[in-house]
């Protein structure tokens, strides 16, 4: 059994590792300020480059939804400490995530390209703004949880993990989920879309809408009728301008529900 200290040491690690792939991701789809982003590089037959690409979207949606699910946690904290469970779901995320930037192909072809600098300013402005919703989004949930190193810090301190309570803070109140509000907005707003571009925030898309089925699902097992009110009172991923009051739930459950 891992001592205490080198649990909470590996929980540090794996959100470590994930901030820095975090930060590299925003340069890699925004296409500015890191070494390879998704439309740079030598482009080689398009053919292979979807293939390729595909096969590595498909390998990070497999991942985070598979770990996600209650049976595979089951599985794997008999291997793991419990306590490292969630940071061992960011940690291979991460490395899903860092596969997919080392091996992704650009594919060529311009569907849009905004060229008046005003305009291309404005569409940056709008992709870092779903960047900052996914961040306020995870810090309203309690980020630290979200990301395993409350569970290893509460297990360093010899304290028992206990589930957040039921809320539904800021925008928890106008729409289900948020923070996958914030990464479609950062998947399509970009001022020169291309194929590789395009291939990404379609098949993100689209998982997203796939998980949210996986992750309601879950949501209702485990939270039954409080779950099911919240559903018909509040939309899934387009805002209310107005705020829906219902029963109060746990966006932290939703999060991790859908691993995110």
């Amino acid at each position: 059994m891992l001592g205490r200290p080198i649990i909470f040491l590996y929980g540090v690690v794996c959100y470590a590792t994930f901030f820095a792939t975090f930060l590299y991701a925003i340069g890699f789809v925004g296409d500015f300020g890191v070494p390879k982003t998704m439309d740079s590089g030598a482009q080689g037959p398009a053919i292979e480059a979807l293939a390729i690409n595909t096969v590595l979207l498909g390998i990070f949606a497999v991942q985070h939804s598979l770990m996600a699910r209650h049976s595979f946690k089951r599985v794997l904290t008999k291997i793991i400490p419990e306590p490292a469970e969630r940071s061992t779901y960011v940690l291979m995320s991460s490395l899903a995530l860092i596969l997919l930037f080392w091996q992704w192909q650009p594919m060529g072809g311009v569907i849009w390209d905004v060229g008046h600098p005003i305009p291309r300013i404005a569409i940056m402005g709008l992709y870092l703004s779903g960047i900052l919703i996914v961040l306020i989004s995870t810090f309203l949930i309690n980020h630290f949880d979200l990301f395993g190193l409350r569970q290893v810090y509460l297990h360093l301190k010899g304290e028992e993990y206990t589930a957040l309570g039921f809320r539904t803070p800021g925008p928890y109140k106008h729409v289900r989920h948020p923070l996958y509000v914030g990464w479609v907005i950062t998947f399509w707003a970009t001022p020169t879309m291309t194929g590789a571009h395009l291939l990404f925030a379609v098949a993100t898309t689209a998982y997203i809408l796939i998980a949210i089925g996986f992750e309601e699902k879950d949501l209702v097992a485990f939270h039954g009728s409080r779950y099911e009110d919240y559903q018909r009172t509040v939309p899934m991923i387009i805002p209310s301008l107005r705020p829906k009051t219902g029963p109060e739930m746990e966006p932290d459950a939703q999060a991790k529900a859908a691993g995110s």
